[in-house]
This record gives C-alpha cells, structure tokens and sequence, in this order.
C-alpha cells in the first residue's frame, strides 16, 4: 500500500480566544471591544450603542473572504499606492557611475531634474527585493556558496544550495516511493535534533525546457563523419522539436542555518571570528550532503556563490541557461525590472541582437488551511510538476521544531479544542466543521509525535511561481495553474502575493527566503536557557 499522510486542516497555533484566529485579527478585535468599552464608561447607553457598531464594524472588516478580509484589502491598495509614491516599484542594480550623475542632478536648479534625480536614486539598490540583505560568507570559485543573510526585520542565517538528482528517477515501484519519502522524512527530523545548527530546508523544483547544448556537444564529438547530411539535419530537427514539446525538473534544496548563540558558540570552538564560522561550515556543509545522500539521492552537489546567482538569475530571465555561470558576478543578483500590481516583470535585452523583451513571473502562496483535508501521498505533485502551462517554479520551506516542543504545543492545542467542543456541545449549539478539522490535526500531531517515534515538529509554506512573456500569457498561464490546483491538487486556493511581487520572487529562489522562524514559547525559552550551549572546552 502507497505511504500516505494529511497534510491540510491548520495554520495557526490556538489562541486564548480558542481556534487559530491570527494575531492581528485578535489585536484588531481586542481594540474594538476596548473602544467599546470606554465609550460605555463615559456616555452610558448611547456610548454601549457605538460601541457594539465599533465591534460590529471590525469584525465585518476582519471577516476572512476568498479574496481575503476588507482590511487586507485596504492595506493590500495602501501598500501599492505608497510604493508607486516612493518609486520602489522599480529596480535597477546599483551603478556607481550613474549614482554619481544622479547625485550631481540633485543639486540642479531645475526642480524637475532634481525631482526626476531623486526618484532615480531609489531604483538603484545593490540587491533586488527578493534578496534583500544578503551577501556572502564564502564567494570564492569552486567553493560551496555560502550566503549570508541579514533581511530588515528578521534574525540574520546563512544558507547553501545543493542540486539533487531528486529521490525518483524514471519508473520505480510503490516501495521505492514509499522508502524515499520515509528518508525525506528522517532527513528533516534529524535538523529537528537539540544539537543540530541547522532548522530550515527548503525544496525547489524548477519546471523549464531542457537544455540540448550538452547533448549536442556530445553528438558532435562522436558523430560518425560519413554519417549523410540529410540524417544528421533530421536529428538536429528532432532535437529541436524535442525541446520545444517536453519539460525537464531540475531539483535543489536549500538549507538555513540561524546565526544565534548556538551557532556562535560552536564555531568560536574552531576559531575566532569569521574563520571560525567557515571552518564551522565546512563540516556542516558536508554532514549535509552526506545525509542528502542517505536520504535517497543519487547524488548532490553544493553550488559555489556564482552558480547560485546563475540559478536566481536565470528564474528572473528563463532566456539564460540556469547553468551559465560564466560572466556571472555573484555581487550582481538581479536584474532591471518592475513591479505591476499583480506581477513581476524583468526587462532583458538580447546581447547578440539589441532587442528588447520582458518576462513576467507572479508568485502565490500555498498555506495548510487551503488544502483539503485528505489522504494524499509522497507523489501528490505530480499533476503540475508534469504536466501544466508555462515555465513554473514550487518551492517548499519547512522549519523543524525539536520534538519535544512539538509535543507540548500539540498537546496544548488538543486540549483546547477538545474544551471547545465540549462547551460548544454542552450550549447545545451546532457543530463547527473547522473545529472538528483542528481537533483531528491537533490530535494528528500529537499522535505522530509521541516518544519513540523519532518525529520532530514542522511549520511548513509552500510558494509558486509561474511566468509568461506577457500580460496576457501571464494571465493564462495563472488561469490555467488554479485549474489544475483546485481539480487535480485538492489546493482550494492560491494566494497570490500581489502589490509585492518582486519581494515574492525571492521565496522560490534558492535562498531559503519566504517563512519567518516559528516564535518560540517562554516555556521553551527557560529550557533552552537552562541547557546553555555546551562548555566551550568541549569538542
């Protein structure tokens, strides 16, 4: 029998208000009713009468809409309007030369010219949005990339790419699935262990057209030379034809480490400063693709700092092979473009012929609680890795809790849920279909997370990004995609990032961008701080 799992039903943790309402639709909620209050304190009845309107106004703004709550909206059109204020709309790498023009516009008498410089000046960044505050530990040729990631507003990581083979290869058997998803599965848990510096991996599978150069420098190194015109034009044509009909996965992961004490403490046992922290990685980047190795690929190979920016690079402008890392600046990680409300668009220019082309790319978001809550298995993603429209990107992140977190967390949010379905039937009110869908994932995690099992908890997203030559392609190809989401995939909806796009971009490129570490609770805090980090004699 195929191994299967359920991986729908949940996103959110069990508040003190009971179920998974979001932290901001409390906050929201919590300030009407406090509003609420106060007007009653000081105007009696006609103060009790506005406040309820005040709650009732915030709970139909907060209402959760297939096309996302009112206040979403609001500040989905509030974003966009701010940034097409600001000019951040648009990207363009950093050139010193032209920052040295700009800044000599800027003192021009012309306040037109000063104005046009100025909006000039926030094109240029050295990084896109999408790879906002990263630079590089270990750039040097030949060597695995090492990035080093400081993003506004979160905790700063390093990261390695690795290519894999992928796990299946051609036809294989039920077992042979089964085996290589329980690998996976071992692999995850073990970035789950108390002493393991790494949390997150990320999976990317890149969906494009194969690439025939390899194949064709082989054919003309062992093509026989009496071989007659007419059968080598006809292969050549077969090639051709080959190229424009089929797609061809190409698979990495890409794995996060958190730069906290932890990490610190563990490479000051190596050396002092930044030595000490590649030195460090140098052993985990190894214990990596060994255990990636173990987990069913046939083989895996850490990108340098160059071939990751070729990979990026290539996701922002499919026309460039994704294994073309000459003249690649690892510096250079994006390219000029700018964002439409619903769409990312890349502007390229052909070197060879001076023509001007655009490609568009849209991202969406994949959350648990768009899934249906079904049996699904290890090959549940076949129909658009195979199959579908367009040139497409999925990515998967998933961060590992320690099991024993995991547990309590679990068991805190069953009790719950089983409390609220208690005083729901004890009320005598109607059932709710999404408790009963908490509560069985609630008792599904503390079941597959009991001792022994050697499972480790998991805050997972997953993110996809499709791409067209045009508007119009662009928007078929989403058409298409949503199709195939909600009848083959059992995804009641993708939600896609728009009025941030090129910022989305980043969470499908192999930068391990795209899911904030879970918030850790004061319980886990005091034990983490009781079990220090090791003495700094030990190995």
């Amino acid at each position: 029998m195929t191994r299967t799992s359920i991986l729908g039903g949940e996103t959110h943790h069990r508040t003190l208000l009971g179920g998974s309402v979001p932290t901001w639709k409390v906050a929201v909620l919590g300030v009407a009713g406090a509003i609420g209050v106060l007007l009653t304190m000081f105007n009696g009845g006609p103060g009790f009468v506005a406040g309820v309107v005040v709650v009732a106004v915030a709970y139909a703004l907060t209402i959760t809409t297939p096309r996302g709550s009112i206040v979403q909206r609001l500040v989905a059109r509030y974003r966009w309007r701010d940034r097409t204020t600001r000019g951040t709309v648009r990207y363009v790498p950093f050139d010193q030369g032209q920052w040295d023009a700009l800044a000599g516009q800027a003192t021009a008498k012309s306040s037109k010219v000063r104005t046009d410089a100025a909006r000039q000046a926030v094109w240029l960044r050295e990084t896109p949005d999408g790879a906002s505050g990263m630079g590089w530990l270990e750039r040097r040729p030949r060597q695995p990339g090492i990035a080093w990631h400081a993003p506004v507003g979160e905790p700063s990581y390093l990261s390695v790419a690795f290519e894999v083979s992928g796990q299946i290869r051609g036809l294989e058997s039920d077992a042979t699935t089964d085996a290589a998803a329980a690998g996976w599965g071992r692999f995850l848990a073990s970035l789950g262990a108390y002493d393991s510096l790494a949390r997150m991996a990320q999976t990317i599978t890149r969906v494009l057209p194969p690439d025939s150069a390899r194949h064709q420098a082989w054919l003309v190194e062992n093509l026989d030379p009496e071989t007659p015109a007419e059968v080598a034009r006809s292969y050549d044509e077969l090639l051709r034809m080959a190229d424009a009909s089929t797609m061809i996965q190409r698979h990495y992961v890409v794995v996060r480490w958190p730069l906290g004490p932890a990490f610190r403490r563990a490479a000051e046992r190596h050396a002092s400063g930044r030595r000490g922290w590649r030195l460090l990685m140098q052993q985990e980047v190894s214990s990596i693709t060994s255990r990636l190795r173990a987990a069913g690929h046939a083989w895996v190979r850490p990108l340098s700092a160059a071939q990751t920016a070729a990979v990026m690079l290539h996701m922002q402008c499919p026309d460039r092979p994704i294994d073309q890392v000459s003249g690649v600046d690892p510096d250079q990680l994006g390219l000029a473009s700018a964002d439409d409300y619903s769409a990312h668009v890349v502007a390229v220019t052909d070197p060879a012929t001076g023509e001007e082309s655009e490609w568009w790319h849209r991202t969406a978001r994949i959350t648990a609680d768009a899934l249906a809550t079904v049996q699904r298995s290890s090959l549940w993603l076949m129909p658009l890795l195979s199959g579908g429209p367009g040139l497409r990107t999925l990515s998967f992140h998933t961060w590992v809790v320690p099991a024993a977190q995991a547990r309590a967390t679990a068991r805190k949010d069953r009790t719950r849920d089983r409390a609220d379905q208690k005083a729901r039937s004890d009320a005598g009110r109607d059932e709710d279909d999404e408790a009963e869908v908490r509560l069985s994932s609630a008792e599904r995690r503390a079941r597959d997370l009991r001792p022994g099992r050697q499972n480790a908890g998991v805050e997972w997203i997953g993110y996809l990004t499709v791409s067209g030559r045009s508007r119009a392609e662009l928007a078929q190809v989403c058409r298409r995609v949503q199709a195939i989401a909600a009848d083959d995939l059992g995804i009641e909806q993708l939600d896609w990032l728009d009025t941030y796009q090129s910022a989305a971009s980043g969470c499908t490129w192999p930068i391990a961008r795209g899911l904030r570490a879970p918030a850790e609770r004061s319980r886990d805090k005091v034990m983490s701080g009781l079990a220090g980090h090791g003495a700094k004699e030990s190995l």
